[in-house]
């Protein structure tokens, strides 16, 4: 949206490149040491946009694809058509089993109750199957299995599959511990592909990948590991424009609560953005935005609309109407959650429906 007096931008601004995403994608379909790669999409595609997000990976060879809920799978569904396996995280609950069989989504079964609601009601179609392994999150323990072993068998089971807790530190000892039992459960069931390892077991050394991969947020740019920093590209770029310029001197504070306070003369930025957009308060004098290639400190509290940005350093490229940059290849996903104490999932996530957004294909 453009400003009819000043003609200048008024609207934050989410451009979002889908090449960049199918080419984060063919990086894990790489590293997945012959592994079918399939891709995670729940979430509203990481808040980047499910249907737009599915049909690029789509097109760019994936063929399996991961939500959280039904109703996810369903949109999935109406936007890649009826070739694509879709699996549910979170499982099948009874009243929704009538939508599962109608739009061929799998279920990935959780617990001793949805083992046994699809042995019933399934109808024989395809389901995944989920063995906890040291996560106590979702999953079926050793216990639950002795209690429904026989109903396993009776099952269509297109995946078993498991989740590891720690594989964002390479080095940590649950790593192998997790692949030991997940190797040692699985024996115990009917055969079928397996799946371990999301975005940051794709690259751990050994062999995590096993029959399947299931990248998540490293395909939307963000690092899967604690330390080591991985050659992803930028998928989400976000900018919004300065509204309003203002010197303060020694002394000033800005924003609710007085919670910044000036050491001298500054040049404070106004910017079109603010949590109700997604951004997060706790971006509060910690978060950062660039503009004309300086590093723009968040000042004073992020209120719903607005951020101030101290762009002292800028220079003329502070004016009424420039876009600083808060995401995006000057803004690294990573160094922005980094500095808002939080991870790159949840800055994407948060992104709310306020902005202006825009799609790049390949």
């Amino acid at each position: 949206m453009t400003d009819p007096v000043t003609a200048f931008p008024r609207q934050s601004h989410l451009r979002i490149d889908l090449g960049a995403l199918a080419r984060n994608w063919a990086f894990f379909a790489e590293h997945a040491q012959g592994a079918e790669c399939a891709a995670v999409v729940k979430a509203n595609g990481y808040g980047l946009g499910l249907a737009e997000v599915a049909q690029s990976l789509a097109d760019a060879g994936c063929k399996t694809f991961f939500v959280a809920h039904a109703y996810e799978g369903e949109r999935a569904r109406q936007a890649l058509g009826p070739d694509p396996v879709i699996y549910v995280l979170n499982g099948v609950m009874s009243d929704e089993v009538t939508a599962f069989l109608a739009t061929d989504l799998r279920p990935v079964l959780n617990d001793v109750g949805q083992v046994e609601l699809w042995a019933q009601a399934g109808l024989g179609q395809p389901a995944a199957l989920h063995i906890d392994t040291g996560m106590n999150r979702l999953g079926l323990s050793e216990e639950d299995l002795d209690r429904v072993e026989e109903t396993v068998f009776t099952l269509n089971l297109s995946l078993i599959m498991s989740h590891l807790a720690c594989a964002s530190d390479p080095q940590h000892p649950k790593n192998g511990m997790q692949r030991e039992a997940f190797v040692s459960l699985a024996a115990r069931l009917p055969p079928a592909p397996l799946s371990l390892a999301a975005s940051a077991g794709i690259l751990l050394d050994g062999d995590y990948c096993f029959d399947l991969v299931r990248p998540g947020i490293g395909l939307y740019g963000g690092g899967p590991f604690d330390q080591d920093p991985v050659p992803l590209e930028p998928v989400a770029t976000l900018e919004a424009p300065i509204i309003q310029l203002r010197s303060v001197g020694p002394g000033d504070t800005i924003g609710y609560g007085a919670t910044w306070q000036a050491d001298r003369r500054r040049m404070i930025a106004t910017v079109a953005l603010g949590y109700a957009d997604g951004f997060l308060r706790a971006g509060s004098n910690r978060g950062f935005a660039i503009l004309g290639g300086a590093v723009c400190p968040i000042v004073g509290r992020v209120s719903m609309d607005l951020i101030t940005l101290d762009v002292s350093g800028a220079g003329s490229a502070a004016k009424i109407g420039a876009m600083a940059q808060f995401l995006g290849r000057a803004a690294p996903l990573d160094a922005q959650a980094q500095a808002l104490d939080t991870i790159p999932y949840e800055i994407l996530t948060r992104l709310g429906d306020r902005f202006e957004r825009s799609y790049l294909e390949g």
